[in-house]
């Protein structure tokens, strides 16, 4: 079977049930593990948001979105010398990885003749049932069940932690505009022992006033950027050094502020979010023995 594959945790997910070396596309995303980054990119964003502060590239999406013009390109010589038997994507954000119009484009580049297998998760049950999705599809349903029994069993386990205390818990998933973080986070933060503020589970991220995090005044606050890691997420950070609604929070000046490597453990809905899962955990039980990645997070204090 040829795969292509738009979307970075089914990637992530193909490698794991040991058919990586089936995958003849990817998007510029799909960097993990580091084999995918060696595969052929079969899409593109229409700019580029290496040079753009985190302002620009929320303008750039909006103008995009609001004109009509495509947010992601694909690359048809590309995607016709690869010609998958299959398509993994997602229906869950235009945003984030390509989306059904980018889909249609590719299926009609190959007149029809793909299978086209659309996950769109909302939670961790839902990752969970988009492993096995993509686990039947390829013919790997032993593995499947094997990789979403191990990752059952460590969110088990950090649900069985006991807290005494539930702080209240913001997570904010961009910074310049604030977005809170939906879809998955919000339940993460539930199982970690916290009470999450502001967003519910399942619902997307949207944007929001600081006015909304004064008034919820969490005990905690977790800056999570959208594929963004602990060094860039601290530069975009600088644009609040002169905010003072922010540093009055009681997050901040109690020293309860973190950066979380987004991009690796909780921005896509990947076996890797379980991870994301432990972090939050470690971050709200601190004295619990909790692995987590080295330079997975970082308390700001100061």
């Amino acid at each position: 079977m040829r795969i292509v594959s738009f979307l970075p945790s089914a990637t992530e997910v193909l490698y794991k049930l040991g058919v990586g070396n089936q995958i003849v596309g990817v998007t510029h995303e799909c960097k993990y593990p580091a084999a995918a980054k060696r595969k052929p990119r079969v899409i593109h964003p229409s700019f580029d948001p290496a040079g753009m502060s985190g302002r620009q590239i929320d303008s750039t999406i909006v103008s995009l979105m609001r004109s009509g013009k495509d947010i992601y390109i694909v690359d048809e010589k590309k995607l016709k010398k690869a010609r998958p038997d299959l398509i993994v994507a997602q229906g869950l954000c235009e945003v984030c990885s390509p989306f059904t119009k980018e889909i249609s484009r590719a299926v009609n580049l190959l007149d029809g003749k793909p299978d086209v297998l659309v996950l769109d998760p909302r939670d961790l049950d839902d990752i969970l049932v988009s492993i096995m999705d993509i686990a039947e599809k390829v013919g790997k349903v032993k593995q499947g069940r094997r990789l979403v029994s191990l990752l059952q069993r460590r969110i088990d386990s950090v649900r069985a932690i006991k807290t005494r205390v539930k702080p209240k818990v913001m997570c904010i998933e961009w910074v310049d505009p604030f977005f809170t973080a939906g879809h998955w986070v919000p339940q993460m933060v539930e199982y970690a022992g916290g009470i999450n503020g502001i967003s519910r589970t399942g619902e997307p991220s949207r944007r929001l006033e600081i006015e909304e995090v004064v008034d919820f005044d969490p005990d905690i606050v977790i800056m999570m950027p959208c594929g963004f890691g602990i060094k860039r997420t601290l530069e975009e950070m600088k644009v609040l050094d002169d905010n003072e609604k922010w540093k009055n929070l009681r997050a901040v000046r109690s020293g309860n502020l973190y950066v979380v490597d987004a991009g690796s453990y909780f921005s896509k809905p990947s076996p890797r979010t379980v991870t994301g899962l432990e972090i939050l955990a470690k971050i709200i039980n601190p004295k619990e023995k909790i692995k987590v990645p080295a330079s997975s997070f970082r308390r700001i204090t100061g």
